[in-house]
């Protein structure tokens, strides 16, 4: 029966790799969301506009929502539609 030993500095060195790769699949996470549903403050970030602007998209009707709980929730799909002009 073969018997390694794990010295301090491999441990060390799979926690740095570890990190490491955990922070590359977050990056590459962030940006693409699978969400279908999603918050106010990410649909501005989303479209780069302001709370106002963003208010008068869901008064005029131009931006379907839906309040659960005092939190508006906007479709990811009814977005990409109304940006691509459909």
């Amino acid at each position: 029966m073969k018997m390694d030993i794990i010295t301090m500095d491999d441990l060390q060195q799979f926690k740095t790799e570890m990190l490491h790769e955990m922070k590359n699949i977050l990056k590459t996470n962030s940006g693409t969301s699978n969400k279908s549903w999603l918050k106010s403050a990410e649909v501005r970030k989303m479209l780069n506009i302001s709370p106002g602007t963003l208010q008068n998209l869901r008064i005029n009707g131009n931006l379907p929502f839906r309040k659960v709980g005092g939190i508006m929730f906007y479709s990811r799909e009814k977005i990409e539609k109304m940006m691509e002009g459909k």
